[in-house]
């Protein structure tokens, strides 16, 4: 698969001198590619609201398609076959053309216009590692349990931020990026503490990523239990028999003050499971959990078979409320390590997470609330419309079952707000629509009553989609939860999953949306690493080593998923969609 090779831009119908940049001003931009330069041949694969931001300065540079910094000019790559493995420069990713909805005309690079050019971010999971409701003990069960790299999740958030911060434009066609947005999972217990980082990561500031004791580490990671990676120790734990290094240093480095610059570019947030939910998957409001969160013992070891009998509860959804878990902390209060009680690791309610949001000292590049406003608040409503730009809607959806569980759905109340959105924008502005959710249409298959309207009845993806694909001004789904890029054709529309932050390979995604002038479409994804180095130097305990150490420790964490990448066909897209 040939990659496309970078094109010159018709300057003149770009934005004047100044570089001014409007967030929701409209893009409009015609992107007639220059005839001096042949396109290289690219595969094919086969196939029948708040007030806009304020503009932001764009970076001063040519307006054109490129690759450096995006998974298309290079990718992070295993060096040898076994044990341990540094990573290292690797080829890239190409960039595949899928005509599954429409036809790829001849010429459309010469006659497009940019309608949209945006970041998602999804499940950056910014964890406090040091909580004590955190289920690390489950380990041996599932691999999300615990991780080697979490403690590590803010050098790497910021590293990511960094990276979006340097990107010129659009890697498909140069036009200014106008936001980022959030599709979830920006927290991982749930903890206001963890939605105080993720809000200095975004917005800029210092974070210290530590609870508890401000002096030391207190987790599983100076336990001395072998089921887990003991950087700053001799000990030949399980991780160190795979080849895991021992680093001196490594938990000190870990709690230090890191410096976030904070996204350049406006910002979005939609909500996740692991925002809203206790451990991602207890139903919230319960004064227990709080207790447990803030208190002074944590479990770090469990007999493998009450391990085994939790996990099964939690992944078939046979404990919601979490009673058999109560039960399980309870008879092994004793064997809990005592650690030091910390109030700010509290889950956060569905107010609290507003008002945070709202929070004018947040609001960084703008715009006010994120996406959420007074309304949002006023009426417990965590889902909104926002304006792309002058051609293009936005909908950021709610899709967590308050009701409890990882899965998720939408209540009746969103479901027919969704439908007069869809409804009035057809009889309306007729804008292209792009949808927003944490959840994927795989993964919305949760309909338990939601205990705040026990009356009102659960919608799954399934009807989801039909409702998307019934309006033809849709023309696509963006989401995450699944940790995996994944990328569905529905009849009308596209639906574009993106890989987590936390797992390897760790990646946000670029996504341009152009209209061809020719009854067709382009939404194109182009898939960035953080701005860490992929070589990585164990002396190196810098915030920009620690970064680079993230993403290494992700790749090679044990019994860790190997198809998150997704194929060629998840990744660096073009998709074509009828007009």
């Amino acid at each position: 698969m040939s990659r496309i090779r970078s094109a010159a831009l018709d300057r003149r119908t770009f934005l004047t001198a100044t570089g001014a940049v409007g967030a929701a001003t409209g893009l409009g931009f015609a992107l007639g590619l220059g005839t001096d330069r042949p396109a290289a041949a690219v595969t094919v694969a086969p196939g029948p609201a708040p007030a806009a931001p304020a503009p932001v300065q764009a970076p001063a540079v040519p307006r054109a398609p490129y690759t450096k910094g995006t998974t298309l000019g290079s990718v992070a790559t295993p060096r040898g076959t076994s044990g341990y493995r540094r990573l290292a420069d690797g080829p890239a990713w190409d960039r595949v053309v899928r005509a599954d909805l429409a036809a790829a005309h001849g010429g459309r690079d010469r006659r497009r216009t940019a309608l949209a050019s945006f970041v998602q971010f999804t499940d950056l999971h910014l964890v406090d590692v040091q909580s004590p409701l955190r289920y690390e003990y489950l380990r041996a069960e599932t691999a999300s349990a615990w991780r080697p790299q979490e403690a590590l999740s803010v050098a790497g958030v910021v590293s990511l931020i960094e990276r979006v911060n340097a990107l010129p434009g659009g890697p498909a066609t140069g036009a200014p990026l106008s936001f980022v947005m959030t599709t979830g999972d920006n927290t991982d217990n749930n903890s206001k503490l963890e939605l105080d980082w993720f809000l200095t990561a975004m917005s800029g500031g210092r974070i210290t990523p530590n609870s508890g004791d401000p002096r030391r580490y207190e987790g599983v990671q100076d336990s001395g239990l072998t089921l887990y990676w003991q950087p700053d120790s001799a000990l030949h734990d399980a991780d160190k028999k795979l080849g895991f290094p021992r680093l001196h240093g490594f938990l000190d480095a870990a709690i230090r003050t890191v410096h976030s610059p904070g996204l350049r570019l406006p910002w979005y947030s939609t909500v996740g499971n692991h925002d809203s939910l206790p451990g991602g998957c207890y139903a919230p409001g319960d004064p227990y959990w709080t207790e447990i969160a803030t208190g002074g013992r944590k479990l770090e070891t469990l007999p493998a078979a009450e391990a085994a009998k939790v996990w099964k509860a939690v992944k078939n959804g046979l404990d919601p409320k979490g009673e058999d878990f109560k039960r399980l902390l309870k008879a092994h209060a004793r064997q809990a390590r005592p650690v030091t009680p910390d109030e700010r690791r509290a889950p956060f309610t569905r107010a609290e997470y507003l008002r945070a949001h709202l929070d004018p000292a947040r609001t960084g590049p703008g715009p006010h609330g994120h996406g959420y406003t007074a309304a949002n608040l006023a009426e417990d409503r965590l889902y909104y419309t926002f304006p792309v730009s002058d051609h293009v809607l936005g909908v950021s959806l709610d899709t967590t079952d308050p009701g409890g569980h990882y899965t998720g759905s939408i209540g009746d109340g969103q479901l027919r707000w969704l439908k007069q959105v869809l409804k009035d924008e057809a009889k309306g502005a007729g804008r292209h629509v792009l949808v927003f959710s944490h959840h994927t249409s795989k993964t919305m298959n949760n309909t338990r009553p939601d205990p705040a309207r026990p009356h009102e009845k659960r919608h799954g993806g399934a009807e989801l989609v039909e409702l998307l694909a019934a309006h033809p001004g849709v023309v696509g789904w963006i989401n995450g939860h699944s940790h995996k890029n994944d990328i569905t054709p529905h009849g009308s529309f596209w639906e574009v999953s993106t890989a987590s932050h936390i797992d390897f390979p760790q990646l946000a995604r670029v996504i341009e949306l152009v209209d061809n002038h020719d009854g067709t479409l382009s939404l194109f994804t182009t898939l960035v690493e953080s701005a860490a180095p992929h070589r990585t130097d164990f002396t190196d305990l810098s915030q920009t080593g620690l970064a680079a150490l993230y993403r290494e420790l992700s790749f090679n964490a044990p019994e860790a998923r190997t198809d998150l990448a997704g194929t060629a066909r998840d990744r660096n897209v073009e998709l074509l969609v009828k007009r």
